[in-house]
């Protein structure tokens, strides 16, 4: 038996106590007390008493050794002070372990009920809160979590954060401060559901620290951003993206070479541009509908897009202008290759809606780094090539031609010319001359041509032949058109309230103002300036005629409705055919000067001039030949028949207030000797 000094002393005796009081349940907690006492009390049966009284902080052990819950018997009457006095430390050790079990299970219990209040608020907590050590192993799992990922939290908590990453992203981020050295961080990833999708995530981690602020883990909140991502998406195709044809834009195209560029210079690389502008789309947009247009421009898109490599860039600029760049090109007449693959694929007819389409393209081509060194520099350079290549389009397919220096020269002197024909028209430079047009039998003076002519305020007085062919690639001719119109008719209504009688004025038409508005336009003109219509006389060119022979005659005959006198200009120059030309409401056909010039040496001008003359008689058509320059040419054409002649025999064109003084005058005309 233990004396009570061993007693006090004996370690493992508090072990074995600490351990039954601790660890074992209270149906067991008896037999394994009494296990551990009659160790001590060999010679006597002692046994614990299943008796927990009320513990309070002050009492417990006094409580304990007064109701003796040891119960120390089989020592005859005979129980010692040394009993009692171990029976008592016995006790009070007992006492002292059982308040230690009480403490211990209320906190354990408070952290239960704050655990449970924790579960609770995350699982209120809509978005998906993840806590997980930093290896990455979940700790804990929210309902938000269950409800964005599907995995239940027995499912998840366990396993590594790793299996609810998109496959290939998990290497990257791996890579990038996956233990937040730096506190925390913002971020959007992509992440696999339960159901195999893939979600885009707004994802905040912060670092999980214990009581010394030493990390030891890490909280992430996600949300699901999908539909955020595709609207941003949406928005950036938009953007960058042409909406017909699924092609980058101008934007995208620039941004994209601009990056190609870079690398070229670090390889020490060439890299094309090409502009590219299809040949005879607008006559078919404008006579078809925009929506055979678009689908013809989808073709041609996926035309083009079959000749080219991955890595090259494909772009549609707008309208009908495309543009592609091309990287690493050893040698640039690999560019020209390219080119004539892409108008070779426009050779194919186009079969669209019943309707067999064929289009051409004309193809600028610039190279870097001798034609620029950015996106911007080099796409200009090409759309300069690109207005040579469509002048010397030979083919049906069309034409590609390079920039070179003298080319932006001209080009330059292009802008300038546009640039100062809108202050033109601003300021009031243009004028008009007159022509007269003379009778061949009379010499009386039958009418005038309007002539435009430029006074710039720098150059001095420029010519049509150099304006005229800027303003119809701009279509700056329509303002034109329409001041020679307004200023031919206030010039009429001038000579008329000074009383002279009526004679035609001729203004010309171009291609582009000859369309359903015209006579509208006319009418308007002549109403304004309150002018009879004996006043005016329309030209127009004879390839205006093929363009839709229907809607031609039609806005002829609402003009000639009038009383507006049309004029065939630089007739046998054109491709019209006599089935078509006798439909036309035509009141004079006027002989090109080139078939003029030769006579009367030249045997195949005076052949056509003499054919010309026959068919208008037969057709009861004036004619009026202009370019007359000298006696012979005059003598020729008064021989065949000729009505009316115009040139410089007779007169140059001539300011407002000389003509006025020819109007009542006759010429003299030359005489022959037989």
């Amino acid at each position: 038996m233990y004396p009570l000094f061993e007693l006090q002393n004996d370690v493992s005796l508090g072990v074995e106590l600490s351990e039954a009081i601790f660890c074992y349940s209270d149906s067991d907690l008896a037999g394994a007390l009494n296990r551990v006492v009659k160790l001590i009390f060999e010679d006597s049966d002692i046994e614990f008493t299943q008796y927990l009284p009320t513990l309070t902080a002050g009492t417990i052990c006094q409580q304990i050794c007064a109701e003796n819950y040891y119960v120390l018997s089989g020592k005859q009457g005979k129980i010692s002070e040394v009993d009692l006095a171990k029976l008592n430390y016995l006790t009070s050790i007992t006492a002292k372990l059982f308040s230690s079990r009480l403490a211990l299970y209320s906190r354990f219990d408070a952290a239960i009920r704050a655990q449970s209040i924790h579960t609770q608020i995350l699982d209120q907590i809509h978005e998906s809160v993840i806590t997980m050590d930093l290896a990455g192993f979940i700790l804990s799992w929210n309902l938000g979590a269950e409800k964005l990922f599907g995995y239940s939290a027995n499912e998840a908590i366990g396993q590594n954060i790793l299996f609810l990453y998109e496959q290939n992203d998990a290497d990257d981020e791996l890579r990038s401060d996956i233990f937040l050295e730096h506190g925390g961080r913002e971020m959007e990833v992509r992440r696999r559901k339960k159901s195999g999708e893939i979600f885009w995530a707004s994802l905040s981690l912060s670092m999980l620290c214990d009581e010394m602020s030493q990390p030891i883990g890490m909280i992430g909140y996600l949300s699901d951003i999908t539909d955020r991502k595709r609207s941003e998406e949406k928005i950036n195709h938009l953007a960058y993206y042409d909406p017909l044809t699924d092609l980058p834009n101008r934007t995208l195209f620039k941004k994209l070479v601009d990056n190609n560029l870079q690398q070229s210079q670090r390889n020490d690389a060439s890299v094309s541009v090409m502009f590219i502008d299809l040949n005879r789309f607008k006559p078919i947009n404008d006579s078809l509908g925009h929506r055979i247009g678009d689908l013809l421009l989808q073709q041609v898109a996926d035309r083009f897009r079959s000749t080219l490599r991955e890595n090259d860039v494909i772009a549609r600029l707008g309208s009908d202008e495309f543009a592609v760049a091309l990287q690493d090109i050893k040698q640039h007449f690999h560019t020209g290759l390219v080119a004539q693959k892409m108008l070779a694929t426009l050779e194919p007819v186009f079969q669209i809606d019943g309707h067999e389409l064929r289009l051409g393209a004309s193809v600028g081509i610039s190279i870097y780094p001798q034609d620029g060194i950015d996106a911007e520099e080099l796409l200009q350079k090409a759309d300069i090539a690109m207005f040579k290549a469509k002048r010397q389009n030979e083919k049906s397919s069309g034409n590609y031609a390079f920039y070179d220096v003298e080319m932006n020269r001209m080009i330059s002197g292009r802008l300038y010319l546009e640039s100062g024909m809108r202050r033109a028209l601003q300021r009031n430079e243009f004028f008009l001359l007159y022509q007269p047009k003379v009778d061949i039998y009379s010499g009386e003076v039958l009418g005038a041509e309007a002539l435009i002519r430029w006074a710039h305020p720098q150059d001095g007085v420029i010519s049509p032949l150099e304006f005229i062919p800027v303003a119809e690639e701009t279509n700056l001719i329509l303002q034109i058109d329409a001041w020679v119109l307004d200023a031919a008719c206030a010039q009429a209504k001038i000579w008329q309230d000074a009383g002279i009688l009526p004679f035609r004025i001729a203004v010309n038409v171009s291609a582009k103002e000859f369309t359903t508005s015209l006579p509208e336009r006319v009418a308007l003109a002549l109403i304004k300036h309150q002018i009879s219509s004996s006043w005016l006389e329309l030209e127009i060119t004879e390839s205006m005629l093929m363009q839709n022979a229907d809607g031609v005659v039609k806005i002829m005959a609402e003009i000639t409705a009038q009383g507006v006198k049309l004029a065939l200009d630089d007739f046998g120059t054109g491709f019209s055919s006599l089935s078509y030309l006798k439909r036309f409401p035509i009141d004079t056909l006027k002989i090109d000067r080139s078939f003029i010039q030769g006579i009367p040496d030249d045997v195949d001008d005076c052949a056509i001039a003499s054919a010309i003359i026959s068919m208008a008689k037969q057709m009861k058509h004036r004619v009026i030949a202009e370019g007359v320059e000298n006696r012979e040419q005059f003598g020729f054409l008064q021989k065949m028949g000729c009505d009316e002649i115009q040139g410089y025999l007779f007169s140059r064109p001539l300011e407002v207030e000389k003509f006025s003084g020819l109007i009542s005058k006759k010429f003299s005309l030359p005489t022959f000797d037989d």
